[in-house]
């Protein structure tokens, strides 16, 4: 169970569609969402379920998607489909729809849902109806204004955090995925009600972005942090810069909330990272964030989700067979 500083117990709200583990992005693609029910079906199976209240996610609707994106991409992604891509090749080149981006059956469906579980964590945290909300859905943090990007769509992260700066006058976003945020990052580049910190890989891997100079630009100078990191980082190394680093930003920035991205890709092993880190020690880094909380992200992420950042349960090595 995760405590607050006083040692109170903190509330946790869940939020997963069983539908979400149906869709596929297609045949050999990194990215398959039926680890979210993976995920799911392992925090059901640990007894995870009782610490937490879980909640079915609306299908965010289009305009809320164009709170953020633009009218002619969310409209687009509304009506492509398998059958008839060829009528939208112009377009598809446009909004960057292609490979790693892949025209798939309900595609417009999945960024509902995935949309839908962040937008309303980030409502019940507005509401003080709850600690930490939790969207394994989401934290799809490449998606540009009017592009898809590293198989991503819809940025429900920056959604969330534009629903949170109704109410907070300063939301601290972090990241942990071995991919540079740069949707997020991007998105709040000029503005200092949001500060963005990144750890990543950087050099010659996706995005290419996130260089330690990036630090923002007008009014959002200096509030972009970017830690480019080394193949094969372990947890000792890891936790000696993230730890200090956030403890810095949670002093001098003083945040009313914080939203986490937490892909898992920089576990070792990894398909696609080249980090050395254990699901104990990603699980041990982002510690016990004060101010209300919000936790996305998929990227290959089953039993490390299932340990879990804010729950901080002792989970059994083996599962009984179901």
């Amino acid at each position: 169970m995760a405590y607050s500083q006083g040692g109170g117990k903190k509330k946790v709200c869940y939020y997963y569609d069983g539908d979400i583990g149906n869709y596929y992005y297609g045949q050999g693609h990194p990215m398959k969402p039926h680890r979210i029910r993976m995920t799911h079906n392992l925090l059901l199976n640990y007894g995870l379920y009782r610490k937490m209240e879980i909640y079915r996610p609306h299908k965010a609707t289009a305009e809320e998607m164009t709170k953020y994106h633009s009218d002619e991409y969310i409209k687009f992604l509304r009506s492509i489909r398998p059958d008839n891509m060829s009528e939208y090749s112009k377009q598809m080149q446009r909004f960057n729809v292609g490979e790693d981006c892949p025209v798939f059956d309900g595609l417009f469906e999945f960024c509902q849902l995935s949309t839908g579980g962040s937008v309303a964590g980030a409502v019940k945290l507005n509401r003080q109806q709850t600690d930490m909300a939790v969207n394994w859905a989401g934290g799809l943090h490449h998606a540009k204004k009017s592009e898809a990007s590293g198989f991503c769509y819809v940025n429900d992260i920056v959604l969330a955090i534009l629903e949170l700066l109704k109410y907070h006058q300063r939301v601290l976003y972090i990241d942990i995925d071995i991919h540079h945020g740069d949707g997020v990052e991007e998105a709040f580049y000029t503005t200092d009600r949001v500060m963005t910190v990144s750890f990543h890989k950087y050099g010659e891997y996706f995005p290419g972005t996130g260089d330690l100079r990036d630090i923002g630009a007008g009014k959002g100078k200096y509030y972009a942090v970017n830690f480019p990191m080394r193949d094969g980082i372990d947890d000792e190394s890891y936790g000696q810069i993230f730890k200090p680093i956030i403890s810095k930003v949670m002093e001098m920035y003083q945040p009313s909330a914080v939203v986490l991205q937490c892909g898992a890709d920089s576990l070792s092993g990894d398909r696609l990272g080249c980090f050395n880190l254990t699901v104990k020690g990603e699980h041990s880094f982002p510690g016990d964030l004060a101010p209300p909380s919000e936790s996305t992200g998929t990227r290959h992420c089953t039993r490390c989700t299932t340990h879990t950042c804010f729950l901080k349960s002792s989970l059994r090595k083996n599962l009984n067979s179901h």
